[in-house]
């Protein structure tokens, strides 16, 4: 079973910076009937990604597609049989490293590509993915505080505002984290800090500190009602 992904509108924009993204998508939220984001908000939930590009590509009356079921099989396989889970993904990344260096691009991986799990906390004989793999970039968005990341130099973290947990937006900041937000256009400030353009690139861990990631609304987010997006338009 093939893990990760390269084929990512947004991440492709990251060649042009030598960069070669790679992604674990996992079936978000409790789709799979394991729940991988312990955070999640109603506004996110409406609104998640799993279903941008071919990943929504189904009808109503069909209700899924192959790439939702092989989201849906990658996540009972992380929870049924976690050995195999890291052992496939130590695996993809180790080719995913060659490959990439063999067209001169550096290889960096989100493993939250719809989820929002530890992985810090899931380990092969003691060691967790970013020490196995010490001079590969990682990073991932997130919405729980408090992860153990700190002294892991090559793992960076952007915390995620959704409707619901503006302290937990005012903690990151405190904490010196870089907030991503959904607008249904992007200001040039917000909180007090200025705001870049995160749709411009999805490589987070180059971004400056102390800023506001703007993100667009896209897909069904559009819609949303929630608080999720913050509306700056008026209607």
């Amino acid at each position: 079973m093939q893990l990760l992904t390269a084929a990512n509108p947004k991440t492709q924009k990251s060649l042009a910076e030598g960069y070669l993204t790679h992604i674990l998508h996992l079936a978000p939220a409790d789709l799979s009937g394991r729940e991988v984001c312990p955070k999640r908000t109603q506004g996110c939930t409406r609104a998640c990604l799993n279903t941008a590009g071919r990943g929504g590509m189904f009808t109503a009356a069909q209700g899924t597609n192959v790439i939702q079921e092989a989201r849906k099989r990658k996540t009972r396989l992380f929870f049924e049989d976690r050995e195999q889970f890291m052992l496939e993904l130590v695996s993809d990344i180790r080719a995913a490293v060659k490959r990439s260096r063999k067209q001169d691009l550096a290889p960096v991986f989100r493993l939250n590509g719809t989820s929002d799990l530890a992985w810090e906390k899931y380990t092969i004989n003691g060691l967790n993915i970013f020490q196995l793999f010490p001079g590969v970039q990682f990073y991932d968005y997130t919405k729980v505080l408090g992860r153990r990341v700190k002294d892991i130099a090559n793992y960076h973290l952007t915390f995620s505002a959704a409707d619901g947990n503006d302290r937990d937006v005012q903690r990151a900041i405190a904490q010196g984290m870089n907030v991503a937000v959904v607008f249904d256009r992007v200001p040039a400030e917000y909180l007090g800090r200025r705001v870049i353009d995160g749709d411009l690139s999805d490589l987070r861990f180059l971004d400056p500190d102390g800023v506001i990631v703007g993100l667009r609304a896209k897909g069904r987010a559009r819609r949303d009602d929630s608080g999720f997006v913050i509306r700056l338009t008026a209607v």
